[in-house]
């Protein structure tokens, strides 16, 4: 649920990055923050436990315009990935107005995919969300390894409902500002909609 802010004019909107642990979430928010200007980025913040983090910056980026003479902010957040954090990952997922669901595109890795996109669908419910109409994109990270599955096989487990989905390199940044641009597309229009 985007927020409104009045007497700033601006409006904010939540974006998840959820996923398998070692996934990529983090090494994406992290490019994100590093090749954005800093007048355009508020602060990163990692919120770490023993094993896991989970970081969260504010992103305010200065070409999107104004939707109704109003600017737009977006938060990336991450979510922890071992099921072990499942509560924190569905406090982090509350009022998300988009998800960028990172997919570890290791052959060993299937599994958890799997077992993670089945968790974030089941929390997207229980926080009232059809999960078919919230905006997701799907990326296939790790492109660049060995051992990494086909697409195809990617598409067929992870992306059944055929959303926007995109290979990346998060290391490298390659298929990063692509996701970032599709889903922040993706939850302008739902804004611009008034749905």
């Amino acid at each position: 649920m985007s927020f409104i802010n009045y007497s700033s004019r601006e409006i904010n909107c939540k974006l998840v990055y959820y996923g398998p642990g070692l996934g990529g979430k983090t090494t994406n928010l992290q490019y994100i923050f590093e090749k954005t200007n800093p007048q355009a980025r508020g602060k990163m913040i990692s919120l770490a436990t023993e094993t896991e983090r989970t970081l969260f910056f504010d992103f305010l980026p200065l070409s999107l315009g104004t939707i109704r003479g109003f600017r737009v902010r977006f938060h990336l957040y991450t979510v922890p990935g071992q099921v072990f954090y499942d509560a924190s990952r569905k406090l982090i997922l509350k009022g998300a107005d988009g998800v960028v669901f990172v997919a570890d595109s290791q052959e060993e890795r299937m599994e958890a995919n799997i077992e993670s996109i089945e968790n974030m669908i089941a929390h997207l419910k229980e926080h009232g969300y059809d999960p078919d109409k919230i905006p997701l994109v799907i990326q296939y990270n790790k492109r660049d390894l060995p051992n990494a599955s086909p697409v195809e096989e990617l598409r067929k487990l992870l992306n059944l409902k055929n959303q926007t989905e995109f290979e990346a390199i998060a290391t490298k940044g390659d298929g990063v500002f692509d996701t970032l641009k599709s889903v922040a597309k993706l939850v302008l229009q739902e804004l611009k909609s008034g749905k």
